[in-house]
């Protein structure tokens, strides 16, 4: 679904973008632009600039970055849709409609009718609650788990009574029929009639992102089976790709995530002032799960529990964390079960020294390791070195490994020599056993020489991505180097559209509209990278006759130029040549004219002025 350019643009410029960001950061103006706290990561000195002339906004600390759309579909985890939907209602415009394939249509209304019965189920529940049949569960919360009225209400927490199709016949009463009630996942609907999924337990409505109910979880009262009961997958409900608690989590202003097992976990370290709390749904942590998390954080505390389901939980979540970039530490809960017992037992304090002395995710993996082995035994510690040594060789970079067998070397009061030779000795092991690869140490350097094409690729990404930035700060730059190189020269697909859209404002306009040239890019990604050429500066091109004068000169400048327009245009020429046809003489003819347009090129001064 998409609305015409034009429309976008109106939306756009109807919504300053300073007035839309004010009402979730508080900005003070400096100079031309204002600065905040950025609201995507947790810092103590605002990095986070917005710009009124550029309608835009950029965060120096973690890069997030784009126009007043973007910020929109960052904060409130929007699809571009509903961004525009929601800023087109703040300006009173309206939208026109949009053409739908009769199956868009079908799955759009489906969707909606699924949100619209999980909200009136949930309501259902709270209300059942608070009715004397409800009376069970009520004191569960209260008395059993201790939570307040206020945290009940936050979390619209419920019961589902001992009626076996209380919420069906209600559900029916408001008009709803049998096929769409068999969609929600909510009901047992057969020939021999119907009947609720959930009956007889404490209900816990679990929200997305942008709190809107998708799913159920519910915990039975009394001894039957299964304790826990969740909603099965939706159209609406992916358990693998959402988390209980992260619509609170999300805006909260502390380092890191705290991820636990389950839904009174979350609940309870809320309740106790940790709103940073999170669970997976009854399923094991996926990519999906951690992928989402990153969206939020760099930094994920597992909380789990701290029996031995509890511990395999969080060595199968270690590497999968680690797999997206996330740095993952693991508290320590005993002598109690789980966060919930513990804050009970000792309270919200107790809990946060526990979280400030989590310890290291490797040095976790390696002390449940040790648990493996008699350590008394020589030759059963001999198994332990070795098998740590093997854990040491999955790290790819020599210094974090190096760092890593120092830790271990440490604790374990093993010579680090010792331990650096066992570990090149196992990489030498495992690489006869794989055909011969050589030691640790030799991999790396051989992975480094392999890399080098891969580094070549990097810097010429890097290239294209500074000339863009080059284009737009210095806009008559455009007429010295049109002849040059045009938009195919930018190989790197949003390079190449980045600079057919900049090529066309020039020539249209003379001028550039940052904020309208990211609205071209819908992916979240591509917007963030499109907005970092807007506020990108130019580094490492400085001559020492530069640093003596405290920045760059009008020389380096205009050298570095040169020197960056040539190689994204060699690098342009390669790539034709590389992907042309045989007997594509067209091609071969621009091939021609290129290199006569890189021999002109490489004798002409080209100035910044």
């Amino acid at each position: 679904m998409y609305y015409p350019e034009e429309v976008i643009e109106e939306v756009r410029t109807r919504n300053d973008i300073v007035d839309i960001v004010s009402q979730y950061v508080n900005l003070k103006k400096k100079g031309a632009n204002y600065f905040g706290l950025c609201p995507f990561h947790n810092e103590k000195s605002p990095s986070f600039s917005v710009s009124p002339g550029k309608q835009m906004y950029y965060c120096f600390g973690c890069g997030a970055g784009g126009n007043v759309i973007t910020f929109v579909m960052e904060y409130e985890n929007y699809t571009f849709v509903e961004a525009v939907k929601m800023l087109a209602d703040r300006a009173g415009i309206a939208l026109p409609e949009v053409e739908y394939s009769k199956e868009a249509r079908a799955q759009a209304d489906l969707k909606n009718t699924l949100l619209e019965i999980n909200r009136l189920a949930a309501n259902f529940f709270y209300y059942q609650l608070k009715q004397p049949s409800g009376k069970v569960g009520y004191d569960y919360f209260k008395e059993k788990r201790r939570l307040t009225d206020d945290t009940i209400r936050h979390f619209g927490l419920g019961y589902s009574s001992k009626v076996p199709d209380d919420l069906y016949r209600y559900m029916r009463s408001k008009g709803y029929n049998d096929d769409i009630l068999k969609e929600t996942g909510l009901f047992f609907i057969d020939e021999r009639g119907a009947r609720d999924k959930f009956w007889n337990r404490v209900m816990f409505p679990i929200l997305d992102v942008n709190n809107r109910v998708i799913g159920f979880g519910g915990r039975v009262m009394g001894d039957g089976e299964p304790k826990y009961l969740n909603s099965p997958e939706t159209k609406i409900f992916d358990k693998s790709r959402n988390l209980y608690g992260l619509n609170f989590a999300r805006s909260t202003k502390k380092p890191q995530l705290l991820l636990c097992e389950g839904y009174m976990d979350v609940i309870a370290l809320h309740q106790a002032g940790f709103d940073n709390a999170v669970a997976s749904l009854g399923t094991a942590l996926t990519s999906g799960h951690a992928n989402l998390l990153k969206r939020y954080t760099k930094n994920v505390y597992l909380t789990y529990d701290s029996d031995g389901a509890g511990v395999k939980a969080a060595l199968r979540a270690i590497p999968i964390l680690k797999e997206v970039g996330i740095t993952t530490k693991v508290i320590n809960m005993k002598p109690y079960k789980d966060p919930d017992e513990f804050i009970k037992a000792l309270g919200a304090e107790e809990y946060q020294k526990r979280i400030d002395t989590a310890e290291n995710s490797f040095m976790f993996e390696i002390r449940i390791l040790e648990q493996q082995y008699d350590m008394h035994d020589p030759e059963s510690k001999t198994k332990f070195y070795n098998a740590v040594a093997e854990k040491l060789c999955t790290f790819g970079e020599k210094l974090e490994r190096d760092n890593y067998i120092a830790a271990v070397a440490d604790k374990y009061m093993i010579g680090i020599e010792d331990l650096r030779r066992l570990v090149n000795q196992y990489g030498a092991k495992i690489g006869m056993a794989a055909g011969g690869a050589p030691p640790v140490r030799e991999r790396s350097e051989l992975r480094r020489e392999q890399g080098s094409e891969k580094k070549k690729e990097n810097g010429m990404i890097q290239s294209q991505k500074l000339l863009l930035t080059w284009l737009i700060e210095h806009t008559g730059l455009f007429p010295k180097i049109e002849k040059y190189i045009s938009p195919e020269d930018f190989t790197e697909e949003i390079y190449h559209k980045a600079a057919e859209i900049l090529y066309e404002q020039y020539r249209n306009t003379g001028t550039v509209n940052p904020a309208k040239i990211v609205s071209m890019f819908q992916n979240e990604e591509e917007q963030r990278e499109i907005a970092g050429l807007f506020h990108a500066t130019i580094r490492g091109v400085e001559t020492e006759g530069d640093k003596e004068n405290g920045g760059y000169s009008k020389e380096t400048f205009e050298k570095a130029l040169k020197e960056t327009i040539v190689r994204v245009k060699q690098n342009s020429i390669e790539y034709h040549l590389k992907n042309m046809a045989p007997t594509d003489m067209a091609a071969l003819q621009r091939s021609v004219a290129d290199k006569k347009a890189l021999e002109e090129l490489e004798k002409v001064h080209i100035s910044i002025d």
